[in-house]
Parts: structure tokens; C-alpha cells; sequence
């Protein structure tokens, strides 16, 4: 069996779990916060937060910068590794994936279960990332190969370039036409723009209209809302916007990106602060990939009809970042693992 450790905060570490689970079939124990997906194929369990109450200074949370999240005396973090080690004991997991945790991935390796980390980009190099990639049988990197991070050789030398791969890899785009729809695009940790610069953006071009998908805005708007400007709300399924959409506006998290490079639509890319910088990263990534159009912030109103048509003029040929297999090849390189080990 193949256990498969999920972060729960966002949804992309969830959406890309799910995603390789479905290509491995069979049993798969998930592990998280995050109550199971639908059509999970295999067993869940369900662990308890480890954050209410925590006083990161007090409860020395890194246990003096050796870890990332483990405060002191907190009865969730006691139990839920409890229970990953009641998973563990019985002996029938063959490989632990990490998606991400450094605490669950030492965890693992101390009950003497072969681990696999799903890398992040960013620095990864401080002392607590540094155990999980030491430690790791094997990294993979959800990115392709080039351009390949600054990291020591010997965790280049065990690590899979997968390429991005994403929930809506399976379903067939749409061929890409002349369409002016405008679709701003994030997720739960949002994106550092108002209601005020989304109205004045929309105001500024109205010959396309905006579709917003993803939580609320911050602040309030000045002004009525433009005609052009249209909000969903939450989407659970934002396919529909992506393949009607003729540019995408997003963040540089991989979920967001891997999204997009299914849908094959040209983007406009805002990177967002992140731990570890691993938006920039990616940013950066992107930029010497010269995949879509990377702006450091949020363009001024009468930036936006350029922006726009150059991201346009570029085009939606993703292949370089996702060839739309990455799931299934994170799956063979695991099944791989498991059954050497």
C-alpha cells in the first residue's frame, strides 16, 4: 500500500493528490486535515488541527528551526501523529508520499517506511527542509526538468520532473479562438488586488469582458460595478470559465498554473508573497521558459489593453511546462518505488 500525506492548506495539494491517486487505482491510504475527496480510491483518515491556541514564540513551533510545525504540549499535534503511526505500525505501507510535511516525512522514515517528497519551489535549503530531501528515497518535482533549481546535486540526482499536472488534464480544451473573455483567476490565498483596481481594470478595457472566480476582493468598491465585470464567487469547478476564457489572469502557484496550462489559455501571472518565495520562483521559472506574460504586481488601469494583447499575442502552447501526464508519471515513478521497496 501506498500511504499519501496531503496538506491541507489551499486546495492544490488535494487537487494534485487526487489526481495521482486515481492514475495509481487500487488502495491508497490518504492522510490529512481535509475531510476525503470524492472518489478517493482507498481508505482516509482524518487528522485532527495542530493550530488552535498555539503561540508560535511560546510553543516554539520549530523546535529551535529544526522542524516547521511542531508546538509544544498541543494535544491535536499528539494525536494526529498518533494516528499516522497507527497507519504506519502494521507494517503494510510500502511508501509514504509527502505533499507536504517535514514533521510527517521524519515521521515516516523513523517508523523505517521509504518516503517521497513532493517538492515546492522556493528556498527549500533551510534546516528542516533540508532533513525531509536528505532524507527522501526519492523527490518529485511537479515542473519540468528546465530550468532545474538551485539545489545540491545529490537531491537532483533522485528527483522525478513530472512536469505540472492538473485535475482537468483529461478533459479536452477547447481550440483557442479570438475570444475577449478575461477570466481572474485564484484560489484560497488570494490574490493582493481590490474591488477598486478589479473595477477600474474592467473600466479601462471595455472591450473584453472580466470574469472573477475565486474568494471576494479585499476593500469595498468606489463606484458601481462596470458592465463588462462579472463575479462567480468560489468556483468548484472553474473549467468552464478556463476554456471559454481568452486570457487568464492568476497567481504562480502550481495549481493555478498547471489549471491554466490544461485549458492551453494564454495568462497573465502576478506572483504572490508566499513562504519560501516559491511564487517568485516560479515566476522566474516562467519567465526564462518565456511562458506567458510575468507583471511584478498589479497593472495600473491604463496598462491593462496591453498587457492583455500581449499575453494574447503569445499564446496558450503550454507544452514546455505540462504535457498533461505529469499525474500518471508521479504515479509509475511510485508504483516503481513501492515495489522495490
Amino acid at each position: 500500500m501506498i500511504a499519501y500525506y496531503v496538506h491541507h492548506h489551499g486546495s492544490g495539494h488535494l487537487h494534485r493528490a487526487t489526481s495521482v491517486a486515481r492514475h495509481l487505482g487500487g488502495d491508497v491510504l490518504g492522510i490529512s486535515s481535509l475531510p476525503a475527496p470524492a472518489r478517493w480510491p482507498g481508505r482516509w483518515t482524518t487528522l485532527p488541527g495542530d493550530a488552535r491556541g498555539v503561540d508560535a514564540t511560546h510553543d516554539d513551533v520549530t523546535a529551535g528551526a529544526t522542524l516547521h510545525w511542531a508546538p509544544r504540549h498541543h494535544e491535536g499535534l499528539r494525536e494526529r501523529m498518533a494516528m499516522v503511526s497507527a497507519d504506519l505500525r502494521g507494517g503494510s505501507v510500502r511508501l509514504l508520499v509527502a505533499d507536504v510535511s517535514v514533521e510527517i516525512a521524519l515521521l515516516a522514515r523513523l517508523h523505517g517506511v521509504p518516503v517521497v517528497v513532493v517538492a515546492q519551489p522556493g528556498r527549500r535549503t533551510d534546516r528542516a527542509h533540508r532533513t525531509a530531501y536528505d532524507l527522501a528515497d526519492a523527490i518529485i518535482a511537479p515542473w519540468p526538468r528546465q530550468p532545474a533549481p538551485d539545489w545540491p546535486e545529490a537531491w537532483l540526482a533522485k528527483t522525478s520532473h513530472v512536469g505540472a499536472f492538473s485535475r482537468f488534464d483529461d478533459r479536452p480544451a477547447s481550440p483557442a479562438t479570438a475570444r475577449r473573455n478575461v477570466l481572474v483567476l485564484w484560489g484560497a490565498g488570494g490574490l493582493a488586488v481590490s474591488e477598486t483596481q478589479l473595477h477600474a481594470a474592467a473600466a479601462a478595457t471595455p472591450e473584453w469582458h472580466w470574469h472573477i472566480a475565486g474568494p471576494p476582493a479585499s476593500g469595498k468598491a468606489l463606484g458601481p460595478r462596470p458592465p463588462n465585470l462579472h463575479h462567480h464567487g468560489w468556483v468548484d469547478d472553474p473549467w468552464p470559465l478556463l476554456d471559454a476564457a481568452g486570457v487568464v489572469i492568476t497567481h504562480a502557484g502550481q495549481n493555478a498554473l498547471a489549471e491554466v496550462a490544461a485549458a492551453r489559455r494564454p495568462a497573465v501571472v502576478i506572483p504572490q508573497p508566499r513562504p519560501f518565495d516559491e511564487q517568485h520562483a516560479t515566476a522566474a521559472a516562467l519567465v526564462r521558459s518565456d511562458l506567458g506574460v510575468v507583471v511584478p504586481s498589479w497593472p495600473e488601469p491604463h496598462r491593462w489593453s496591453a498587457v492583455l494583447t500581449s499575453a494574447r499575442s503569445r499564446g496558450g502552447d503550454w507544452s514546455p511546462w505540462s504535457r498533461g501526464d505529469g499525474a500518471a508519471r508521479a504515479a509509475a515513478v511510485l508504483r516503481d518505488l513501492a515495489r522495490h521497496r
